[in-house]
């Protein structure tokens, strides 16, 4: 089992998605093939040395596409990252994206419940 994450991991993450977002969104859709890219949950490992970055995506068919963008890109970001948090964090954590379908399992359970 998970132990809880510090309330430096919490800190750091927080941090961490506000930067992501803002630099996600500074690409513009356009980037993402007309797609919304929001960052909706960054997890930290306890060393703060890795990301788990979770993104979701509308419409949710640009999914896949998205997801290849942010891949392709991960070391860019990551660069982006550095210049940021560089004042705060010794090292800039390994970047890896997750897709998060919380939104599409909301709505999912929105039309069953309507039928």
């Amino acid at each position: 089992m998970d132990k809880a994450p510090s309330t430096r991991q919490l800190r750091v993450a927080r941090e961490l998605q506000r930067d992501l977002s803002e630099i996600i969104r500074s690409k513009g859709m356009a980037a993402f093939g007309g797609a919304m890219v929001t960052v909706s949950e960054v997890r930290i490992s306890p060393d703060l040395s890795v990301a788990k970055v979770y993104v979701s995506v509308f419409p949710s068919e640009k999914a896949p596409q998205v997801m290849q963008t942010l891949e392709e890109n991960n070391r860019a970001y990551r660069g982006e990252l550095g210049r940021k948090v560089a004042s705060q964090l010794r090292i800039v954590p390994e970047l890896t994206f997750f897709l998060d379908t919380s939104l599409d399992y909301a709505e999912h359970i929105d039309e069953l419940l309507k039928k």
